[in-house]
């Protein structure tokens, strides 16, 4: 009898994460599948969960929603900075991922979505936020 994946199994997984109009944003097929302990949480719940009691060689077609990918697109994530407080050395760019240093905490990435002609929009979300995500996912092999 074959194993299933179970809570605990590191896995190897070749994937392909598509959005609604069926553009690819991930892919691991030209690279080396990734390899993840399941419960250890380093990839995105609905995937993982999605892994639970197939078996190697398997493949599946799954859709994720938002909460058990990024979550939602939360809008206080969101400001506006005046350019005149834009780092000199910087030139505004749409889809520009910046790296901010908080006072306290850790640093975010944070990427700019509208360009207006005093102010720069920052958004701190994770660019796949609110996104149902489809995936194509093929297990490789279980190791316990």
């Amino acid at each position: 009898m074959s194993k299933e994946v179970k809570q605990g199994d590191v896995v190897s997984v070749h994937y392909t994460g598509k959005l609604e109009n069926g553009s690819i944003f991930d892919s691991s097929m030209e690279k080396d599948p990734i390899t993840f302990k399941i419960g250890e949480e380093s990839i995105i719940p609905g995937l993982e969960n999605a892994l639970l009691g197939m078996q190697e060689g398997e493949t599946k077609s799954i859709t994720i929603s938002s909460e058990e990918a990024y979550g939602p697109h939360m809008k206080e994530l969101v400001s506006d900075v005046n350019k005149e407080n834009f780092p000199t050395d910087i030139s505004p760019e749409l889809g520009l991922q910046l790296e901010l240093k908080q006072p306290e905490g850790p640093s975010i990435i944070v990427t700019i979505t509208h360009i207006a002609d005093d102010t720069v929009t920052l958004d701190a979300n994770h660019p796949l936020a609110g996104k149902d995500l489809h995936f194509e996912i093929e297990l490789l092999k279980i190791a316990s």
